[in-house]
C-alpha cells in the first residue's frame, strides 16, 4: 500500500470498538445456533412430533444441518457482493438476512397448531440463517484481518471465534436461569421460546453497532474491485485453495459444534446428567473457548501457523476416543467437565490459529469469497452435521463413545490440510499466485 493511499484512507479510530462492531453479528448467529441445539428435544416435540424420540431428534438435527447446507450458497453469492462493494455494507446485509431467519423461528406456531406448515416455516428460517452465516464468519474474519496491526493478524482474526463464545455463554446462562425458574414441562412446552425472543430484542442494537462500522483501509486502497463474474471465475480457478481451506476448517467446526451445540443434548440424553449440569459445563466451555482463541492466534503469530495446527490436531486424533470412552464408562459432572474443557483447549487454540492461516492463503482480491466458501463447506458438510452424526453413530454402534470417531476424522482432515498447505516451507498461496 502506498503512502498516499494510506493518507487518503480513513484510519480505524478504535480497533477495540471496531472488533466489537464487526463481531456483533457473530454473536446473534451463534446465540441462535446454540439455542437450536440445546432445545433440540423441545423443538422436536413442537415441530417434528414422532412416537420415536430419537427419530424426532434426528429430524430436528436434520433441519439444523439442511440450513447449514445453504452456507456455501451464501458464501458464493454474498461473498462476491462483499468483495465487490465493501466489507461494511456487506456485513450489514448479512445481519438483515440473519435477523429475518431468527424472527421466523421464534414466532413460528407449533405442529399442533398449523400442521406440516410448522416444520416448513422452521426450515425456511434455518435456510435464511444458513445463507447469511455462509459469509458472516468469513466477512468478519477478513475485516478483522484487514484492520490488524503488523505481526498480529492471527490474534486479531481470532476474535471472530471468540465473539461466538460470548454468545454461547450468554445463551447458556439464560438457559440455566430458565431451567431454575420454570418446571421442565413448562420449558419444554413454551418456555424454550423465551431465549429466542431475547435474541430478537437485541437485533436493533446489533444493527446500530454494524451501521457505525468503518470500511477497512486495505479495501479502500485497492485500485480495482472485481465484478461478481470475476470473483466467481477466480474462486473457481483457486479451487485447490478452497478445498484445502475447507479441510483445515473441518477440525474447527466439528469440535466447536460438539463442545457447544451437541454437549447439552449429549449430557442430558446420553449421559443422563441434569439440565443444570449440562448447562454449567457449556458455560465453562464457552468461557475457556473465549480465552484459548486469542491465545492460539497470538502463539501462531510468534512461532508460525503450521506447528500449532499439527500439534493440536494430532493431540485430538489420539485422545478423542480414550477420553470419551472414559467419560461414558461412569458418567459424572466432573468427568464431563474435564473432557469438555480438554476439547475446548483443542478447539480454541486450533481455531485461533486456523482463522489467521485461512485469511493468509486465499487470494487477496477474492478474500471474502474464498475464505467464506472454504469455511461454509466445512461447517455445512461437517460441522453442523455433528449433532446428527453423533446421534446416528451412538444409535447404530451401540456405543456412547462413538462420536469420537467423527472427531478423529476431523482431526485427520486438519493434519492432511496443514501438511499440504505448508508443504516444503512454502504455502500454497505462493504457488497459486504464481500460477495465476
Amino acid at each position: 500500500m502506498s503512502v498516499s493511499a494510506t493518507a487518503e484512507t480513513p484510519r480505524i479510530k478504535s480497533r477495540l470498538a471496531a472488533i466489537l462492531r464487526a463481531t456483533s453479528g457473530n454473536f446473534l448467529e451463534q446465540f441462535d445456533f446454540f439455542l437450536f441445539g440445546f432445545y433440540a428435544s423441545a423443538i422436536a416435540k413442537a415441530f417434528f412430533p414422532s412416537e420415536d424420540e430419537t427419530a424426532a431428534l434426528l429430524n430436528t438435527f436434520g433441519v439444523f444441518w439442511l440450513g447449514a447446507l445453504m452456507r456455501p450458497v451464501g458464501a458464493i453469492v454474498l461473498g462476491a457482493y462483499i468483495d465487490q462493494i465493501g466489507r461494511r455494507k456487506g456485513l450489514i446485509v448479512t445481519l438483515a438476512i440473519m435477523a429475518a431467519g431468527t424472527v421466523t423461528i421464534a414466532v413460528c406456531p407449533t405442529y399442533a397448531s398449523i400442521g406440516v406448515a410448522a416444520p416448513a416455516i422452521v426450515l425456511i428460517g434455518r435456510l435464511l440463517q444458513g445463507f447469511s452465516a455462509g459469509v458472516e464468519l468469513g466477512g468478519v474474519s477478513v475485516y478483522l484481518s484487514e484492520i490488524s496491526t503488523p505481526g498480529n493478524k492471527g490474534f486479531y482474526t481470532s476474535f471472530q471465534s471468540s465473539s461466538q463464545q460470548v454468545a454461547i455463554f450468554v445463551a447458556a446462562l439464560i438457559g440455566y436461569f430458565l431451567s431454575e425458574a420454570m418446571p421442565p414441562a413448562v420449558v419444554a412446552d413454551w418456555g424454550w421460546r423465551i431465549p429466542f425472543f431475547i435474541g430478537c430484542l437485541i437485533i436493533p442494537f446489533i444493527f446500530f453497532l454494524r451501521r457505525t462500522l468503518e470500511e477497512t483501509p486495505e479495501f479502500l486502497a485497492m485500485k480495482k474491485h472485481p465484478t461478481a463474474s470475476e470473483v466467481f471465475a477466480s474462486a473457481l480457478a483457486n479451487w485447490r485453495i478452497v478445498v484445502l481451506g475447507m479441510m483445515l476448517a473441518v477440525m474447527t467446526t466439528v469440535t466447536f459444534y460438539f463442545v457447544t451445540v451437541y454437549t447439552p443434548t449429549f449430557g442430558k440424553n446420553v449421559l443422563k446428567l441434569s439440565t443444570q449440569d449440562s448447562l454449567l459445563v457449556t458455560l465453562m466451555v464457552a468461557f475457556t473457548n473465549f480465552f484459548w482463541n486469542p491465545v492460539g492466534g497470538a502463539v501462531s503469530d510468534r512461532i508460525g501457523r503450521k506447528p500449532v495446527l499439527l500439534t493440536i490436531a494430532g493431540l485430538s486424533l489420539i485422545t478423542a476416543y480414550p477420553m470419551l470412552a472414559w467419560l461414558v464408562a461412569e458418567p459424572s459432572f466432573g468427568k464431563m467437565l474435564l473432557v469438555e474443557l480438554i476439547f475446548s483447549f483443542y478447539f480454541g487454540v486450533y481455531s485461533g490459529t486456523m482463522l489467521g492461516a485461512l485469511v493468509e492463503v486465499v487470494p487477496p482480491h477474492v478474500r471474502t469469497t474464498c475464505f467464506s466458501l472454504a469455511f461454509a463447506l466445512a461447517a455445512g458438510l461437517f460441522g453442523t452435521f455433528t449433532p446428527f452424526a453423533a446421534t446416528w453413530l451412538i444409535k447404530h454402534t451401540g456405543s456412547d463413545a462413538a462420536p469420537a470417531f467423527w472427531l478423529m476424522c476431523a482431526a485427520a482432515s486438519g493434519i492432511i490440510a496443514a501438511l499440504a498447505i505448508y508443504r516444503g516451507g512454502k504455502t500454497i498461496e505462493v504457488r497459486e499466485a504464481a500460477a495465476a
